[in-house]
């Protein structure tokens, strides 16, 4: 679910688009992120994007989508060697 490596954490998301809010919710599997947008023309990749840079106070360009582009389920890269950062990201994926 989570993994951290030389470039920052990986992190497997399941996004949930066309939700009423967005929001972090925890699963038992995987990590669910509901966003308001819709999945046409990239819109819901995009909106998940500010979202979590928001949310994490990290650069939108230091969240990238690695593997799952045009799925549900994705696999994110968060590009940070802060261990501050990084240790904020972990907390808020497993407590929310």
């Amino acid at each position: 679910m989570i993994k951290q490596t030389n470039d920052g954490i990986l992190v497997n998301i399941k996004i949930v688009p066309n939700s009423s809010k967005d929001d972090i919710v925890l699963e038992d599997e995987f990590v669910k992120v509901k966003i308001t947008a819709q999945p046409i023309e990239g819109k819901a990749n995009k909106a998940l994007i500010e979202f979590l840079s928001k949310k994490f106070k990290i650069p939108k360009t230091s969240i990238e989508i690695v593997k799952g582009e045009t799925n549900k389920e994705k696999t994110l890269l968060f590009k940070t060697t802060d261990v501050e950062k990084q240790n904020l990201i972990i907390s808020s994926l497993t407590k929310g």
